[in-house]
């Protein structure tokens, strides 16, 4: 009887020791699966892509690239008004997709500060009204910038600031 209850005992410690590990593996095993759904789903993004969907359903990956900001001189300028004198304030950040391309601009930023001063002089206050107006103004910044440096490209012009006084 004695040899029963030791099989028994040992029999008990195997059983435990068995729900442990087994108990284990189904906590790595549901960690696993849950990160791995989050990453399906997109709500984890492990590397450098973005999942874009389509309005006609079709799900692309794009690999993203780091981008750089460079910003610019603050620029005060007296828009073109009759009567009363009206000023702009303006303090812009160009977006580059690399260190070496600011490289390449950082030279030109003479040049691209007189574009910059003369487009802003004829300007009246009423073309940087709303939303449209301001869009219109940074494509316009944009194409001038770009045409300053060429063979060298600005990805964007970036509005930190702006103040009509």
């Amino acid at each position: 009887m004695a040899d029963a209850e030791l099989q028994n005992t040992e029999d008990e410690g195997k059983s435990g020791k068995r729900k442990i590990v087994i108990g284990a593996i189904a906590g790595v095993l549901l960690l696993t699966l849950g990160v791995g759904g989050a990453y399906v789903m997109d709500w984890i993004n492990l590397g450098d892509t973005a999942t874009v969907k389509r309005a006609d359903g079709t799900v692309e990956q794009i690999e993203t690239k780091p981008v750089v900001f460079y910003d610019l001189p603050e620029m005060t300028v007296n828009l073109s008004t009759q009567g009363r004198t009206t000023y702009l304030k303006v303090r812009i950040a160009l977006e580059v997709e690399s260190d070496s391309m600011v490289s390449q601009v950082e030279p030109y930023l003479p040049r691209i500060l007189d574009a910059f001063q003369i487009y802003l002089r004829e300007l009246r206050p009423a073309d940087l009204e709303g939303s449209a107006g301001l869009f219109r103004l940074k494509e316009q910044l944009l194409r001038r910038i770009n045409s300053a440096i060429y063979p060298a490209k600005v990805e964007g012009v970036l509005f930190k600031e702006i103040l009509i006084q």
